[in-house]
């Protein structure tokens, strides 16, 4: 069977179902990522992890920064580890295809070939192959972070401290950015698998993925706690 022979297993609004996903979720992370005068969770917490690092340089002993930090890089392993047994998972349910085929059949009464539920796994692979990708990446900009920190001057007055601070903190945003990328999609990944349904369950549940992330960045309880401004935290300046 050709290429050209597969894509017509599909229908129009399985094409269209997919091209909404893939937009939804690049679109989502601009609008995170780049909020303008509507500042995102993400964009304020960036905030405050200047602040942390800032303070690092007169906290005596460092143990909690340390201890903040060793948190942070156990999360990215977790989830990296997680990404990956879901990729095996994937590649295990691709190479018992006619098992799925059968099982898809009783839910959905869709008698499609084989490969068609091979494809919309290998599409929910995809979005878990990148949050591998960001979950590693993050743990590695963590350890520079780490390895940072130990270089900043325990004297306030060195004039290399609060410059090396700093730095610190723009690494552990970028970790702390490429680690909610991943859990982005991770987000898409569980909404892609409804594809498996249909092409309606995956418009619907693109629309879910996106109002979840939407509230969680911009409508949330933890938002509104950030943005009180009697703590003296300046106005948030984006990532």
């Amino acid at each position: 069977m050709t290429w050209l022979d597969r894509i017509t297993l599909f229908e129009i609004a399985d094409f269209c179902a997919v091209t909404l996903m893939v937009i939804a979720w690049l679109l989502i992370g601009l609008r995170i990522e780049n909020p303008g005068k509507n500042p995102s969770v993400s964009v304020l917490m960036a905030q405050y992890r200047r602040e942390w690092l800032k303070h690092m340089v007169t906290r005596q002993p460092r143990i909690f920064d340390a201890t903040v930090l060793s948190g942070l890089r156990q999360a990215t392993s977790f989830f990296a580890s997680a990404s990956m047994i879901a990729l095996g998972g994937g590649f295990a349910a691709i190479g018992n295809s006619e098992q799925l085929q059968g099982v898809a059949e009783d839910l959905t009464l869709d008698t499609s070939p084989a490969v068609v539920w091979e494809i919309k796994i290998l599409f929910i692979m995809v979005f878990l192959t990148n949050a591998f990708l960001k979950f590693v990446w993050s743990n590695r900009l963590f350890g520079y972070c780490a390895v940072l920190m130990a270089a900043v001057p325990n004297d306030p007055n060195d004039p290399a401290a609060y410059v090396r601070a700093d730095k610190s903190a723009s690494l552990n945003i970028s970790a702390a950015r490429a680690f909610n990328r991943g859990l982005r999609s991770v987000y898409f990944a569980l909404g892609a698998s409804a594809w498996l349904l249909g092409p309606w369950a995956l418009f619907a549940a693109t629309i879910f993925t996106v109002s979840v992330l939407w509230r969680r960045e911009f409508a949330s309880k933890s938002r509104q706690v950030l943005m009180d401004t009697s703590d003296g935290m300046p106005p948030p300046t984006g990532l």
